[in-house]
């Protein structure tokens, strides 16, 4: 069994297809009486044992789609990306019921806020494979008798994921959206009656959350969502070098232009875990003790970013000269 601090022994229960390219895998832990406990919004590393180029195990992200309340399983939705980085496939195409795995302990960058007010109104906009953190939102949002709505869209009928789940919604809080059945979504005219008293919460592929962020910056209503994918690097950025002092272990790093921090603490025999190496899942996040981030992920919320507590070393890096990490 691989894994390391953090990790929780776990072993595949079921294997069920759930739309065109999805599948649901179901975990059990091992040795224990349950999972940790999360709340909807979370999402947990799954480190697999198929490697990667410099001999590391894979450790991917993905969204838990199952009950909260039940913390003898954890249930994933996993789409099968043929171009991705080799984790999906690799779920698809070798982990069998019976194998052991390890599990990561649940983080929450896209959590589930409490209502502002009874009158509070919740939308949901659900981009495919995009479904997945947001199905435990819904079931909190029904047991707490929220106003709510949920759109899901996808390219066509086959490709939406977790079609009985969806069906089994109240038919009137629900619209599924096909692109060829009914073009693509309107997202101007579905958001132009939306005031202050409505947050958003949306999931999916970055043209769609582009869309809605573009949307956000004038309106009165409130946007959350969650990234599978970074967003591209503003154009003329250019990286500069500085420093990183480590406090624990009283190391100070010269970090050059054509390196991450995460490359250059790694470097150096300092154990960072990482995934997805282009700041969306959070797994590499470090405390920042001094110094000011420069930002570049897509998890911390516009208040995290300004307190500057805390970075993704992956991707973000230093607006001076010099930065104190937790490390």
């Amino acid at each position: 069994m691989m894994g390391g601090a953090g990790h929780i022994p776990a072993r595949v229960l079921r294997r069920e297809p759930a739309g065109e390219g999805v599948l649901r895998l179901v975990l059990a832990p091992v040795g224990a009486p349950g999972f940790p406990a999360w709340q909807p919004g979370a999402h947990a590393d799954l480190v697999l044992p198929g490697g990667d180029a410099a001999g590391e195990p894979l450790v991917r992200q993905y969204s838990l789609c199952g009950d909260p309340a039940d913390l003898s399983e954890y249930h994933f939705g996993i789409l099968r990306e043929a171009d991705g980085r080799g984790g999906s496939t690799w779920v698809h195409d070798r982990l069998r019921v019976g194998d052991e795995i390890a599990v990561g302990a649940p983080r929450n960058h896209f959590p589930f806020a409490p209502v502002a007010a009874p009158a509070a109104r919740t939308l949901f906009i659900a981009g495919g494979i995009g479904i997945t953190p947001i199905l435990p939102m819904l079931r909190q949002a029904m047991a707490e008798d929220r106003d709510w709505r949920l759109v899901a869209a996808a390219r066509s009928r086959a490709r939406l994921p977790f079609r009985a789940e969806l069906a089994a919604l109240p038919a009137h809080r629900l619209r599924l959206h096909c692109d060829d059945e009914a073009g693509l979504l309107d997202l101007a005219g579905l958001l132009a009656g939306e005031g202050a008293g409505t947050t958003v919460y949306s999931c999916g592929p970055a043209p769609l959350l582009d869309a809605l962020q573009s949307l956000a910056e004038d309106a009165p209503w409130q946007l959350r969502i969650e990234r599978f994918s970074a967003q591209p690097a503003p154009a003329g950025r250019s990286d500069r070098p500085f420093e990183v002092v480590c406090r624990a272990s009283g190391k100070r790093l010269r970090v050059p232009a054509d390196k991450s921090v995460l490359q250059v603490l790694r470097e150096a025999g300092l154990r960072v875990e990482s995934s997805c190496r282009d700041g969306v899942c959070g797994t590499c996040e470090l405390r920042v003790l001094a110094g000011t981030p420069d930002h570049r992920d897509s998890v911390l919320t516009a208040e995290e970013r300004a307190e500057g507590t805390h970075m993704m070393v992956c991707v973000s890096r230093a607006v001076g000269d010099v930065l104190e990490l937790d490390i």
